[in-house]
């Protein structure tokens, strides 16, 4: 154990400026790779945004048992089933996909569901979810992921300078586009609930790039003549110890949600935990290093050119 509270009381000294081109270089790999894969591939959309029938069920006999329950439903033959309990465990939410047809091939697999579950289950609700209402919900989300990370920029660029807000929003940007392409190359269904991950993961993200910005902040203020590129490296050592525990603790507690959580959450666990990993890169190999290029101020002055040149 003596070698992590060493590492606890004294920063590291590892080359992150000279390894920001390779960290750079993969990002963009990743971010055009995830476009191209988008425009491709697409994304598995899910019942909330693509359509299908959602219910909601009570046990009369007890906790339900949703293996039993699913496998019931898997031979009616109407595609994928999932299923999920809330409030007590005789409650049941059942969704279904749209079934081809229109709003009569939709009642009638409505009425097949109820058929086969019988008088053991009291139907509560019974909802009808169109392609219109998924095609609204798709254009919400994105303008709701959008808004996200203008407001963090704009929260990031007031909190220190515009030039860190730059690197805010590219880092955020970088993070949203490779968890949305990691979900369509494994074509996992991408709901509501992922939705929710996606924009957790921008602000788990940016709480990591911030931390680091106020170190260089705290940095340029303390060291005036040290040189841009050092000042970084001090930064991002200094906060090392603090971003790798933080994200470690927090990638097993989801570790463990992606591997006993259930089918329910699946999709919410492989997007935190892909964030938890994505967002402490770009902390370090993005948001960071963009400082080098985009030139922050210090002590009221833009520094020199010779101060912010990259070494060759």
């Amino acid at each position: 154990m003596r070698p992590v509270f060493v590492f606890l009381q004294v920063p590291p000294h590892l080359p992150f400026f000279k390894l920001h081109r390779l960290g750079l270089a993969l990002s963009i790999f990743l971010t055009i790779a995830s476009g191209v894969l988008l425009a491709t591939r697409g994304l598995n959309y899910g019942i909330d945004f693509k359509g299908g029938i959602v219910m909601e069920v009570k046990s009369s006999t007890g906790p339900v048992d949703l293996e039993a329950m699913r496998s019931t439903l898997d031979g009616l033959k109407l595609g994928e089933v999932a299923l999920q309990t809330f409030g007590a465990p005789d409650d049941v939410l059942i969704r279904l996909p749209r079934q081809p047809g229109g709003d009569d091939a939709q009642n009638k697999g409505a009425a097949l569901v109820r058929q086969t579950l019988g008088d053991k289950y009291e139907f509560r609700r019974t909802d009808i979810v169109g392609p219109k209402v998924g095609g609204e919900q798709i254009q919400a989300g994105a303008l709701a992921t959008l808004l996200a990370m203008v407001l963090i920029a704009g929260y990031v660029a007031f909190r220190f300078e515009w030039q860190f807000g730059i690197g805010a929003i590219v880092s955020t940007f970088h993070d949203v586009i490779t968890t949305l392409g990691l979900f369509s190359l494994l074509q996992l269904e991408f709901n509501l609930t992922t939705l929710a991950a996606i924009l957790t993961i921008a602000g788990y993200s940016i709480n990591d790039t911030v931390v680091i910005y106020d170190r260089v902040r705290e940095t340029l203020r303390k060291y005036k003549v040290m040189e841009l590129p050092k000042i970084v490296d001090l930064a991002l050592n200094e906060t090392l110890s603090r971003t790798v525990l933080t994200s470690s603790v927090t990638a097993l507690a989801v570790l463990a949600l992606l591997l006993f959580g259930g089918e329910v959450i699946r999709g919410f666990s492989a997007a935190m935990l892909w964030g938890i990993v994505i967002g402490t890169y770009s902390s370090l190999f993005i948001a960071a290093p963009l400082l080098l290029y985009i030139r922050p101020r210090r002590s009221g002055e833009i520094l020199a050119p010779s101060q912010t040149m990259i070494a060759k």
